[in-house]
């Protein structure tokens, strides 16, 4: 459903929509106070990009494998763009080392069991300038130099969110291997910044001096979606996205 203007989608439908069907959607082109991870704002520019929320009901996973639906929603995203991207554990989507699409995945839980999730989806569309001191924005248009067309994206969304959700259902093991290799930062050395998590700092960018700081590789994702990384002396850790930062140069 179009919404020409809202303070969030997430949070409207959290409000007022949470008794409709499966995979309904709210979208629109102008969100006053869009989230991101962490309690992060998102800027996006009115009229230029695509900001939307999915009501995923009694989503086929335990509340411990939540995390898969952080992949089948990234990987939905994924399959809708017209340029070589990548994901950047948990869920943002990269070209390169810039973003391109920031997504938040909240659930509404009963008892032992996932009652609701909403994922809510910012992807940069046709926005070529940018206001605030995000370190690294991108859109589809700066990549491609074409326009698009914002109510056909959502309706290739919304087609890929649902075979995407199949996926979850049916071929987990197959979600989990695709997601794998769309993985930014696959591959050898990178340096990150270990964070205090009674905080939520902006993104750590190179340059900075930084407490904490270390080089690591890659290692694997958990099933609690924990990004395992190896250090350089050969010890193995497991962290959750609020303890550590990737290092993203400008």
């Amino acid at each position: 459903m179009y919404i020409a203007l809202t303070h969030s989608t997430n949070t409207l439908m959290r409000e007022q929509y949470l008794d409709r069907e499966d995979l309904f959607s709210l979208y629109t082109f102008h969100q006053t106070a869009g989230r991101g991870q962490a309690g992060n704002s998102w800027e996006s520019e009115a009229g230029k990009n695509l900001l939307f929320s999915t009501l995923l009901q009694s989503p086929a996973v335990a509340p411990a494998q939540q995390f898969r639906l952080n992949m089948a929603i990234s990987l939905a995203v994924t399959d809708i763009l017209p340029t070589e991207v990548c994901i950047k554990w948990p869920n943002d989507i990269y070209a390169g080392d810039r973003k391109l699409c920031g997504i938040l995945i909240e659930t509404l839980l009963s008892g032992a069991t996932i009652r609701h999730a909403i994922a809510g989806v910012g992807l940069n569309v046709n926005q070529t300038e940018w206001k605030s001191d995000a370190p690294n924005p991108i859109s589809l248009k700066q990549l491609t130099g074409k326009d698009y067309d914002l109510h056909l994206l959502m309706g290739q969304a919304q087609e890929a969110i649902a075979s995407r959700m199949v996926m979850l259902r049916e071929e987990p093991n197959e979600l989990r291997r695709e997601y794998m290799a769309r993985l930014y930062r696959r591959e050898g050395w990178h340096p990150y910044v270990l964070r205090d998590v009674s905080i939520a700092p902006s993104m750590p960018v190179m340059g900075e001096q930084q407490q904490g700081m270390l080089m690591a590789q890659f290692e694997d994702i958990d099933e609690q979606g924990q990004l395992v990384l190896r250090h350089e002396d050969g010890s193995v850790h497991a962290y959750h996205f609020k303890q550590i930062r990737f290092v993203i140069p400008r």
